[in-house]
């Protein structure tokens, strides 16, 4: 075969008019269409129009364009089998040796605001998809290029050689096959919320590389971090790291575990996790305050761990901050005067996130093997609790305060979790202990003397009374809980012996 075609029909058009230029420099015909095909005559490069080829007008208002055998036979012709040679003689359709395809800006459409159904459907690409994968499956034959990225590559090997090798051909239709499942996936998402189908029969979700990480949770364990197309910008997965090492398996794992529970709070807060588990939260009138309330809570266990602020650090903040090893502090922003105290220190990860509501509620997926787990966040609050009090004494204004943190912060700790609080700070937390008065004695023990006047939350019900004869014993004056359990009697009589205000909220929070 003297005579070499490209098909060049790109919807992102970075770098295409001179990957063009170069392969007619190197014998190519190029084949175009439409926007591109424009831009290459105006740029100078000779190119052939589809049409041209196929001897058919584009119809429908552009829809059909490259769906014909002068196409796709020239696509999915084997150059060494005799019969398919021949077929082509016979009907006039010559060989396409590379195809440079990407495709309309389905992803970008459906991020505008106020887009309507009708423009997100016709922004869904047929001919694209077809050619792509038509060219993919004929790699043996074929060179398929979809990522402006490879074409310095594909350009430095024909140049080289006069031809791809065989496996960067492979390497790219692996390419191609990932980047319209991708597509697929995102249509299909778009087009099953739109049905408001709750638990479709096939679930597809794709995801982009965002950072290959160093390891995992262990050094022998390979690991990367993939963010969500269109997913909440309120994450860890679109935060802008301001300064400080690479973010690694279990930094992210942890700061997003601060950011969860961050977000419960309107006043301003602090919350130190380590491990995936609080071990601080504090509010306050000011970041300062919230941010020593966090301090106090555990002046042990921060050491080393992740702050998440909801209002800008600012230079005292920041000077305090300083005091302490921490791996990374996730807020707002930070000031000036924050910036320069802080990136004193070289490693010092600091994130920034635009603080707002979701703009829609996801999906919380843990893969287990062999399989996916999906089901909503758990965004249940207090408000939304049908709240109950069976004692005889009612909380007071204060212990109320002390109740409702309690509540937002033992749904994020580790099942079975019990948090003691007053109204400002996290006193002790009690975590992943296998019976709940383990879990309770921690606490408490934590709290030390300050769990006198305090108050505990239970992410679930009391199977048996002993956990409010710890919470007794140890000062606590109010204690919220699920209830439901069959023996919920005994605890309401136990708590009504010592005084004790208990609230049922008929809401678990179990956290696995």
């Amino acid at each position: 075969m003297t005579k070499k075609r490209a098909l060049i029909s790109v919807s992102d058009k970075k770098g295409v008019g001179e990957f063009a230029r170069e392969l007619a420099s190197l014998g190519f015909e190029i084949i175009s269409t439409g926007g591109t095909k424009k831009m290459l005559q105006e740029q100078g490069i000779p190119v052939l129009s589809v049409s041209d080829v196929t001897g058919f007008p584009e119809i429908l208002e552009g829809r059909v364009k490259t769906l014909n055998p002068f196409i796709h036979g020239g696509l999915l012709a084997k150059h060494d089998v005799e019969g398919h040679q021949k077929q082509l003689e016979e009907h006039g359709i010559e060989p396409i040796q590379l195809v440079c395809v990407n495709l309309y800006p389905f992803q970008q459409t459906i991020e505008k605001p106020g887009v309507t159904e009708a423009d997100a459907i016709e922004n869904i690409d047929i001919g694209g998809p077809t050619m792509l994968r038509a060219s993919a499956k004929n790699h043996q034959y074929v060179t398929v290029v979809v990522d402006p990225a490879d074409y310095q590559r594909v350009v430095a090997e024909l140049k080289k050689s006069g031809d791809t090798s065989l496996e960067t051909r492979k390497q790219l239709a692996a390419k191609v096959f990932r980047h319209t499942a991708a597509y697929d996936a995102l249509i299909a998402e778009y087009m099953t919320n739109l049905t408001a189908e709750e638990t479709p029969e096939k679930l597809t979700v794709t995801y982009e590389l965002k950072q290959t990480l160093r390891y995992g949770e262990n050094p022998h364990q390979k690991a990367a971090f993939y963010r969500k197309p269109l997913g909440s910008t309120f994450s860890i997965a679109y935060a802008e790291q301001l300064h400080g090492k690479e973010l690694s398996y279990n930094n992210i794992n942890d700061a997003d575990a601060a950011l969860q529970i961050v977000k419960e709070f309107a006043d301003p807060a602090a919350v130190a996790v380590k491990h995936m588990n609080p071990c601080g939260v504090g509010t306050g009138k000011t970041v300062f305050e919230a941010f020593e309330k966090a301090f106090a809570a555990d002046p042990v266990s921060i050491f080393g761990g992740i702050i998440a602020f909801n209002r800008e650090v600012d230079a005292v903040t920041a000077q305090k901050l300083h005091e302490i090893f921490l791996e990374i502090i996730i807020a707002p922003s930070f000031s000036e005067e924050a910036l320069a105290i802080l990136t004193a220190k070289k490693n010092l990860r600091l994130l920034t996130i635009p603080f707002a509501q979701e703009q829609k509620p996801e999906v919380k997926m843990v893969t287990i093997e062999g399989g996916l787990l999906v089901q909503d966040r758990d965004r249940y609050t207090l408000d939304d609790a049908t709240v109950t009090i069976p004692t005889q004494r009612q909380p007071t204004p204060e212990e109320w305060e002390a109740l409702k943190l309690g509540w937002k912060v033992v749904k994020h700790v580790k099942s079975n979790a019990i948090v003691v609080t007053d109204k400002d700070m996290t006193l002790g937390i009690g975590a992943g202990q296998m019976n709940r008065v383990g879990s309770a004695e921690i606490a408490l023990k934590q709290a030390g003397a300050k769990a006198e006047g305090a108050a505990l939350a239970s992410d679930a019900f009391f199977p048996m009374d002993d956990t409010v004869e710890a919470a007794a014993k140890a000062g606590i004056t109010a204690i919220i809980q699920p209830g439901g359990s069959i023996r919920d009697a005994d605890s309401i009589k136990k708590a009504d012996e010592y005084g004790i205000a208990m609230v049922f909220t008929g809401v678990r929070h179990f956290k696995h």
